[in-house]
């Protein structure tokens, strides 16, 4: 373990520094803009644009290190959310700052495809579940860091954005001073939509609606506390209490996703977010310490979501299209969050700050409505299931090349990049009964291969 921490050090390092900031700076610029009496509309905007950057950007970013290496893309896109920062500092106008926020999201995309492709290239298949887990807990104690810095900046002016700054610039020390080889280069390969969607409908619905809760939490959470009296170190807390309960919780929620239906686990899981929701509508005054607890109980609930729903399309798809799935995956989640935040807001500008928690329990009972046992055919179960659970970084702020890092992957084998050649919404029950693995051709999204160092293909990020 100490091994493994000791020879990624300076790319783990590197990761926190850089949650750690985004984490701060998507709270502040919630705390900052409610300050200034703009519209909830415009802050479900900025963190919109934000994982809209997030998810589009990967291809740039991989164009970007195939043409000047891992080190240098990374150093330039460090410098361009830098740059976007300062701007922010000099400009007030908002049109100007959604897209920053937009263009700082595709550097940062690309600053994690960079860390985690070279993860992926210089890790064994044997401690891949560690480096996998190391690199999760960086990511997320930094999202937690991150939200009580918060509170070292009681004003809400400049500094806390000259702190962003410092942190993106800090980040580069690690990386470019770091004495590792370079990872292989990627190379664009195509993923086969249609075989994915056939195949996990159902995990599909849960990711992008938890998607829009993660989206909607770190946008417009903050401004349901400031509304409620809460200062900035306070709402810091507040969200961070959140995050780290999520954490916590998902290994021993893990251990019930490995030795029950998941599917039940998540309809549970949904119906509680939806009961502890109500409390929260406005019917009642609670004082601050019942607003954390109750964070911390949501955030139990909240940031499990996407590794349940992960799992279970994991139990739904061939081992050798895992990586593929990632890609998927990671796509529906992002146009939630960029979503979520968008109608949250809304809805906020129109009926107050209490519409938040109305909003999160309407999200739980679509998935109450959506997400039944009885949907579940076993069809097209895997034939390893059901697969390991593994926990998951509770935000978008990491690229899905991660997805290689899972240790219910093995890319030896992994064939994502390859084109499905049988139709499964042909004859799905054939290819049930006897075994065979769907391989028909079909509509194909961007995805991503690495090179490794033989020259063979191996499946990489989605682009």
């Amino acid at each position: 373990m100490a091994k493994t921490i000791g020879a990624f050090f300076s790319l783990y390092l590197a990761t926190l520094i850089l949650l750690l900031s985004s984490g701060l700076f998507n709270t502040y610029l919630g705390l900052r803009l409610t300050a200034l009496s703009v519209s909830e509309v415009w802050v479900g905007a900025m963190i919109a644009a934000y994982y809209l950057g997030l998810v589009l950007g990967a291809r740039i970013g991989h164009r970007l290190i195939i043409g000047v290496g891992h080190i240098r893309a990374y150093a330039a896109c460090a410098a361009m959310v830098t740059v976007t920062v300062l701007i922010m500092i000099l400009v007030d106008e908002l049109w100007v700052w959604l897209g920053l926020r937009f263009v700082a999201g595709v550097a940062m995309v690309s600053l994690f495809i960079a860390i985690e492709s070279w993860l992926n290239e210089q890790t064994e298949n044997t401690s891949r579940g560690t480096v996998f887990g190391f690199y999760m807990v960086a990511s997320c104690l930094g999202t937690v860091l991150g939200q009580l810095a918060l509170g070292q900046f009681p004003e809400l002016d400049s500094r806390p954005l000259v702190f962003v700054a410092i942190c993106s610039v800090l980040s580069l020390i690690p990386v470019t001073l770091t004495r590792r080889l370079h990872p292989a280069l990627q190379v664009p390969a195509p993923l086969a939509l249609k075989y994915y969607v056939a195949r996990v409908p159902l995990s599909l619905t849960v990711l992008f609606l938890a998607g829009m809760l993660t989206g909607a939490f770190y946008g417009l959470a903050p401004v349901y506390g400031l509304q409620h009296g809460m200062d900035n170190r306070q709402v810091g807390v507040f969200l961070a209490v959140s995050v780290a309960a999520g954490l916590v919780c998902q290994w021993p929620l893990g251990w019930l996703a490995d030795h029950m239906s998941r599917v039940r686990l998540i309809r549970i899981g949904a119906l509680l977010l939806l009961c502890l929701g109500v409390p929260l509508w406005g019917w009642f005054d609670f004082p601050y310490p019942a607003l954390v607890a109750f964070s911390g109980l949501l955030g139990i609930v909240q940031f499990t979501l996407y590794p349940m729903g992960a799992a279970f399309a994991n139990d739904n798809v061939d081992p050798e299209r895992r990586v593929g799935l990632s890609a998927l995956l990671y796509m529906v989640y992002g146009l939630g969050a960029c979503l979520g935040p968008l109608a949250a807001g809304g809805l906020m500008r129109v009926w107050g700050s209490d519409i938040y928690f109305v909003f999160v329990s309407a999200c739980a009972a679509l998935l109450v409505i959506f997400i039944r046992e009885r949907s579940v055919k076993g069809t097209h179960r895997s034939e390893d299931a059901p697969t390991q659970f593994v926990p998951m970084a509770d935000t978008l702020q990491n690229s899905n090349v991660m997805a290689v890092l899972d240790p219910r992957v093995d890319p030896q084998r992994d064939i994502s990049h390859d084109p499905v050649i049988d139709d499964p919404l042909a004859e799905p029950a054939s290819d049930s009964a006897e075994g065979a693995r769907p391989d028909a051709a079909h509509d194909a999204g961007p995805s991503v291969a690495t090179v490794g160092a033989g020259g063979r293909p191996e499946a990489g990020p989605p682009a």
